[in-house]
């Protein structure tokens, strides 16, 4: 049985390894580059397994893998500090500009895309003879609608674009990742008659808005007790423990108070990014404190998206699910596009070259391993592996075909050149 460093030890040996490589040669962005090589190292050890049976290899990756609960890692772990990271780039007064448009998007465009994927899953998969009841269709929108601000962040770093379309997207992806794993928590009980749930809408919307809205005030007095503290001391050594304390604390606090953990670590970090850096640190801490965010940033992100590369030779891929999939992939593209342009078209009427902004937007709506990692805390129903073949198409595709294109059809989209919006739009 291997042991969790084994496998952290792997997967910074082929990390390094992957990174040299696409440093060297490939020049892609080193998620993109990360996970292709990853998705083609787990096709060749398919294949090799298929060949050999003898070598069991499926069976070894999954003991392998198996050291770590990917699910519960990137939920309880990782994603704080990848929150927390992205949080502190964001540059509050864009946010704040544009902050109703953002708002609308990370609820009203979240639920209306669970809704309408959930919808299309269950005519799609009907049709090719797969019967998913409509409950477990919605669970899948809700896993599969939230952007990741992981794989976003990352390529909006390489993507020239305005800057205030630029604090929606990743406004947008920091905030809908919070409120599509709440929703994804209440659809999954209502799906399994958990205990405890009232299943009328009036309560779901209740316990939505409450653990979204407590997370936000949870991360807000949290955020603020931990800028007074940075305030009162001039060591950075100091004020980097107290953002890693203000990080797991707030995460762990949020999970014991059932309120969005996600959300409350967004609104700690924007505080800490802005405010903080701003008004309590000096330039050494601010440096420092960058630095140090970006090498946890990088390394877990090369960790994370090696991950999923792995699991796709670790799982039962459903045969009759790819055709699924197929029609699934521009299906969620067309969805992105309808619940953006629905939950922000109100909010953007003045807004120059708006059409164009929707299309960036829908195309950088990147999936990335939030939704991989809520697929695979499914419980073993009958419908998982389907519902896995499908979630894992729809990320791949995402983030390589998405991720990759996504500066050229931002190019070809937005009126060059691109000029700062001089009022807000919403």
């Amino acid at each position: 049985m291997h042991s969790p460093f084994d496998l952290l030890a792997l997967l910074l040996v082929l990390g390094a390894i992957f990174g040299y490589l696409n440093q060297r040669w490939l020049g892609l962005p080193l998620t993109v580059g990360l996970l292709l090589m990853a998705l083609i190292g787990a096709v060749l050890l398919i294949a090799i397994g298929s060949a050999f049976p003898q070598l069991a290899l499926k069976l070894a990756i999954r003991n392998l893998l198996a050291a770590v609960n990917f699910p519960v890692a990137l939920l309880n772990g990782f994603l704080s500090f990848l929150l927390f990271a992205g949080a502190l780039e964001v540059d509050f007064a864009e946010l704040f500009a544009r902050k109703w448009t953002i708002l609308a998007l990370a609820t009203v465009g979240t639920v209306l895309s669970t809704i309408l994927i959930a919808a299309a899953l269950f005519g799609v998969s009907t049709a090719f003879g797969i019967t998913i009841p409509m409950v477990w269709c919605l669970v899948f929108g809700a896993l599969i609608s939230p952007t990741d601000p992981v794989a976003v962040l990352l390529v909006l770093r390489r993507v020239g674009i305005p800057q205030s379309l630029q604090a929606v997207i990743a406004g947008e992806s920091l905030f809908n990742d919070g409120i599509g794993v709440v929703l994804f928590s209440l659809l999954l009980s209502l799906a399994t008659g958990a205990a405890g749930l009232e299943h009328g809408p009036l309560a779901i919307v209740g316990a939505f808005l409450l653990s979204a809205l407590g997370g936000g005030v949870l991360g807000l007095g949290l955020g603020f007790g931990a800028f007074l503290m940075i305030r009162g001391v001039d060591d950075y050594n100091v004020e980097l423990i107290i953002s890693l304390a203000l990080v797991t604390g707030t995460y762990s606090l949020a999970g014991t108070l059932n309120v969005s953990g996600p959300v409350a670590v967004v609104v700690a970090g924007i505080l800490i990014g802005n405010h903080g850096m701003q008004r309590a640190m000096s330039e050494t801490t601010r440096q420092h404190l960058k630095t140090f965010w970006l090498l946890v940033d990088d390394t877990l992100n090369a960790l994370l998206f090696l991950l999923i590369g792995f699991e796709i030779a670790a799982i039962d891929l459903e045969r009759h699910a790819i055709f699924v999939m197929m029609a699934m992939i521009p299906a969620a593209l067309l969805i992105r596009w309808l619940s953006v342009a629905a939950s922000a078209l109100p909010l953007s009427l003045r807004l120059q070259d708006r059409f164009g902004s929707f299309l960036v937007l829908t195309w950088g709506g990147l999936r990335g391993g939030i939704s991989v990692a809520m697929a695979l805390a499914l419980p073993p129903v009958t419908y998982k592996a389907a519902l896995l073949t499908i979630a894992y198409g729809i990320v791949v595709f995402s983030i390589v075909a998405q991720g990759l294109s996504l500066e050229w059809v931002a190019r070809r989209t937005l009126s060059p050149p691109p000029r700062p919006v001089a009022a807000e739009e919403d």
